[in-house]
Parts: structure tokens; C-alpha cells; sequence
């Protein structure tokens, strides 16, 4: 009995149990429930060998008697309470053991049936998220599908969009120009009827030299007046009226970059450039036609207003030299803007400055021309060398600013400009820019006035211009010999065309000797004037 109670004592199967309810405490909530069901059989075991040791030695103390004499029925009485329902060895009838196994069985069923329903339901969630997958799958390759189209269909619609913009452009453009060349046919068929008059006063005065009777000559048909242009259609601005913003430039450049790609093989600044060189022949040949042709018409029209014709060249001159000057600047805040936009998107082994220039070759009619007009036509109003009688102003000449002004912008496009010379009244006579005008005194070393510029590009002269010299320096204003006897203009009248011819006083062959062949070389110079400017319109 004592020798059994050291051995227990020696063991410590109290602390060890002790150890293991602490160690199970902590790992409780890490431990799965099948590793904490198996720490607990393990604690009960190990409490179930204790126990055992110690009824053994209560079965020994109870045989040899003491305070526990009283036998087993004493021990079953005392003890038994405290061993609780829980424990497996509470001395239970096997009857109520076979209906605790088969409680146990029934749970243990039921718990089997829960679970095969649960992994049932769960397989039937498992394919119908399958199910659900693949439907979503679907939907998002039609979302694709879908996305696509509208792209395709946005990029058609903007192609179209661009090219519709592009055609109302050029119907506009059209539109524009068919208006200008209805103007100027109508200036041109009032032009036309004054010549008529004027050819017509021009033979009475020579039948009246000659002594024949006027009657002889019969009188040309005149035209029919010009209808007078509708008052109530409203003109539509066209690109080149309406001033361009800096929207539509970034617009133009987007796609510009996107249907035309980068430059070709030669560079666009090469002056072997075929598009350079074409264009630089087409607008020298526009600039030699527009001296032969649009300054006879802007002289014209000028001598209806005021009978001076070195005071006229000296405004049609300054009006081109206006125009370039016009056109200059705006195509230089035109290529400020394209070369900034450019700058954001561009890229390529081409540079920066040929690809402006590639964008300016294909996009040479976005210029703002009624606004270069008004700006030619401030700075001829500034000019204060030019006259113009009080009510009349320079606006008589926006034909031929606009033609001038478009041509200045074209030139200006080009990859190596073009430019117009400007000259200074009195200035020593350049022969390598200058030719002299058919009334210039040819001996004399200074310029009196310009009549036309010189065109120029860098220090290489393309075309000659036209001037007039004078001995003595030059005069601020005078009058050709032709017209200085026009007694219209010591009338104080707006002195027309047909003044030189109607207002001069007709004398008879005899009145004097002396001045009838200056007479008839006055009236042969102007009928040959006159039939030449004739034959002009006529073709």
C-alpha cells in the first residue's frame, strides 16, 4: 500500500495531465476537430489509468480497514455520485447501454444524410456557377463583338463626316470663286460699255478732224446693261471668309497624320522637290498674268475714280506689296499653329519641319482671305504717299486683292517663298530687278515710282518688275501727258474713262497747223489704247 502510493507520487501523473489540459487550451482553436477529439481521449486515458491506480489503492485501504472499513457498499455510495453522467464507466444497465449505441447510431445517420444532401446541393451550386461562367463568357465575347462594331462603325461615320466636310468645303470654294468671276464679268461688261462710249467719241473727234460728217460712221451696238446683282440672296461665307480656328487646325492635322502617314522618299524642303518646283512655275506664270491682265483692270477701275495714272501704279504697286506683306504674316501664324500641334503627336525619322511642310503641300487653301483683304486694305489706308478723292476707298480694289493676296499665300507655302521687292521712290535704278516703263526717261539713274515688284527668292530675282525714271528725282504726285488736258478734272468731276474723250474740244483741220499732229498722235495713242484693251476682253 505505501510502497504503491511513493510509486504514484514519483510519477507525477497529476502534473502531467495538468501540462497536457494547458497545452490543449492554447492549440484549441488552431487544432482541427479531429486532432481535439483525440487530445481529449488522450487526457481521459491518461485520467482513466490514474483513477485506476487510485482504486486500487482504495480497494487496499478498504480491505485493511480504517475510516473506509464499512466495505464496498460505503465506497459505491459516496463515490459513485461523483463520477458524473459523462463518464463511460458509471455503472450503467446494458440496456440503457444498447439504447445510447443506437441513439448514437440514429445520429450518427442523420449526420451521414446531412451530409451527403449538403454535397449534393453543393455539386448542384458547383455546376450551375460552371453554367453561369461560361453564359458570362459568352456575353462578354458579344460585348467584345459589339464594342468592335461601334468602333468600326464610329471611324466610317467619321471618314464620311470628314469627306462630306471636305466636299461642302470645295462646293463652297466653288461657290466663292464662281462669285468673284460673276463680279469681275460684270466689271468687266461695264468696263466694256465705257470703251464702247469712249470708241464711239473717239470716232466723232477723228471724222471731225478729218471733215466727214459723224454720220458716216455708224455707231457700234452697245451691250445690254448687266443685270443688277440680287440684293436680298445672302452670300454664304465660304472657308476662305471664315476665319479658321485653332480647333479645326488641330482637327486637320489628327487626320492628316492618320490618312497620309509620313513624307516620301524626298523630302519636302528639298528645292529638287517636283510638287515645289511645279508649284513655284504655276504661281510665277499666275504672278506674270496677273501684270498683264488684273493690273490693267485694277487701273481701270481706279481711273474711274480719279484721272491720275502715276498716282493709280503708285496704289496698284502698293497694293500688292500690301498683299504680300498680308499674306506673309498670316501664313506665319498658320505655320506657328500647325508646327505646335505637330509637335505634340509627331514622330518618325522625318522632322519636325518636313512634316509641317508636308501638311502645308496638302493643306494650301486653309487661309482666312477676306481677312488678308482687310488687312491689305488697313495698310493702303495708312499709306499716306497714296491719294483717293474724299467718299472713295480702297475697297474698289478687293478683286484684285484677293487674287493678289492669294497668290502671295501660295507663294508664301512654298518650301523656299517667293517674295515681292520692295522698292523706294528715288532709289538708284536696279537693271538686275527693274525694267523701264515705255514713258521712263532712259538716261535718267533714279526711280520716280514703281509700277510693279520685282519677285524674288533669297537674293535670286525670278521675274523683273517695272519702273518708271525721272531726271530731277521724283515727284509725290503727277499726271501722265496723255490726261494732264483733261477738263473734266479743272472741273472738279470724278473724272471717268470716257473724260478724256468727250470733254475735249473737237477743232477743224484749218484751225491751226501746229497743234493738229499732236492732236492726232494724242487721239492715235489712245484709240490704240483703247482697241488694245478692247481686244483684250473681247477674247
Amino acid at each position: 500500500m505505501a510502497e504503491s502510493l511513493r510509486r504514484l507520487v514519483d510519477i507525477g501523473s497529476f502534473s502531467i495531465l495538468q501540462e497536457k489540459l494547458e497545452k490543449w487550451s492554447r492549440d484549441y482553436r488552431r487544432n482541427t476537430s479531429d486532432e481535439n477529439v483525440a487530445t481529449a481521449c488522450e487526457i481521459v486515458e491518461l485520467n482513466a489509468r490514474v483513477q485506476g491506480q487510485l482504486f486500487k489503492l482504495l480497494s487496499l485501504c478498504a480491505s485493511e480497514g480504517g475510516l473506509y472499513g464499512t466495505g464496498a457498499a460505503a465506497i459505491r455510495s459516496r463515490l459513485l455520485p461523483l463520477l458524473g453522467h459523462g463518464f463511460f464507466a458509471s455503472g450503467l444497465s446494458s440496456d440503457a447501454s444498447l439504447s445510447v449505441i443506437a441513439d448514437a447510431a440514429n445520429r450518427e445517420r442523420e449526420l451521414g444524410d446531412v451530409r451527403r444532401s449538403y454535397e449534393q446541393s453543393l455539386d448542384e451550386l458547383e455546376a450551375e456557377l460552371g453554367k453561369f461562367k461560361a453564359e458570362n463568357e459568352d456575353i462578354r465575347a458579344e460585348l467584345e463583338d459589339t464594342k468592335q462594331e461601334l468602333d468600326r462603325q464610329s471611324r466610317a461615320s467619321a471618314s464620311e463626316k470628314m469627306f462630306s466636310e471636305a466636299e461642302i468645303r470645295d462646293l463652297k470654294l466653288k461657290l466663292s470663286g464662281s462669285e468673284a468671276d460673276n463680279d469681275r464679268l460684270r466689271a468687266r461688261v461695264r468696263v466694256l460699255d465705257d470703251y464702247e462710249r469712249q470708241v464711239r467719241h473717239l470716232r466723232e473727234e477723228v471724222a471731225i478732224l478729218q471733215g466727214r460728217p459723224p454720220s458716216l460712221y455708224p455707231p457700234p451696238p452697245l451691250l445690254p446693261p448687266p443685270p443688277p446683282p440680287p440684293a436680298s440672296r445672302p452670300r454664304t461665307p465660304t472657308p476662305k471668309e471664315a476665319p479658321i480656328s485653332d480647333g479645326e487646325i488641330a482637327e486637320s492635322v489628327s487626320s492628316h497624320l492618320a490618312y497620309h502617314g509620313r513624307p516620301g522618299p524626298l523630302s519636302p524642303l528639298s528645292p529638287h522637290d517636283p510638287v515645289q518646283r511645279s508649284r513655284q512655275q504655276t504661281l510665277v506664270a499666275r504672278f506674270n498674268d496677273a501684270f498683264s491682265v488684273s493690273r490693267l483692270e485694277a487701273m481701270e477701275t481706279l481711273r474711274r475714280y480719279y484721272d491720275d495714272q502715276v498716282n493709280n501704279q503708285k496704289i496698284v504697286y502698293a497694293a500688292v506689296l500690301e498683299a504680300f506683306s498680308a499674306a506673309k504674316l498670316a501664313f506665319r501664324a498658320f505655320k506657328s499653329k500647325v508646327r505646335s500641334q505637330l509637335l505634340i503627336s509627331h514622330m518618325g525619322p522625318d522632322t519636325l519641319e518636313e512634316a509641317v511642310q508636308d501638311y502645308i503641300n496638302c493643306h494650301t487653301d486653309m487661309f482666312d482671305l477676306h481677312l488678308m483683304v482687310q488687312d491689305a486694305i488697313r495698310g493702303l489706308t495708312r499709306n499716306y504717299r497714296l491719294y483717293l478723292p474724299p467718299g472713295i476707298g480702297y475697297d474698289v480694289l478687293t478683286p484684285f486683292l484677293r487674287e493678289m493676296c492669294h497668290l502671295a499665300w501660295g507663294m508664301s507655302a512654298l518650301a523656299h517663298p517667293v517674295d515681292a521687292a520692295v522698292g523706294y521712290d528715288g532709289e538708284l535704278f536696279d537693271e538686275f530687278r527693274y525694267r523701264r516703263s515705255y514713258d521712263s526717261e532712259f538716261s535718267a539713274t533714279l526711280v520716280s515710282h514703281h509700277i510693279w515688284p520685282a519677285l524674288v527668292q533669297g537674293t535670286a530675282v525670278l521675274v523683273k518688275g517695272e519702273a518708271c525714271t525721272r531726271r530731277g528725282g521724283y515727284s509725290s504726285r503727277s499726271r501722265s501727258a496723255s490726261r494732264s488736258a483733261s477738263p473734266a478734272r479743272v472741273n472738279g468731276a470724278a473724272g471717268t474713262a470716257r473724260s478724256s474723250g468727250a470733254g475735249r474740244t473737237p477743232r477743224a483741220p484749218s484751225g491751226g497747223n501746229k497743234q493738229q499732229p499732236s492732236a492726232r498722235a494724242d487721239l492715235g495713242s489712245t484709240a490704240r489704247t483703247a482697241s488694245t484693251s478692247l481686244s483684250h476682253y473681247i477674247d
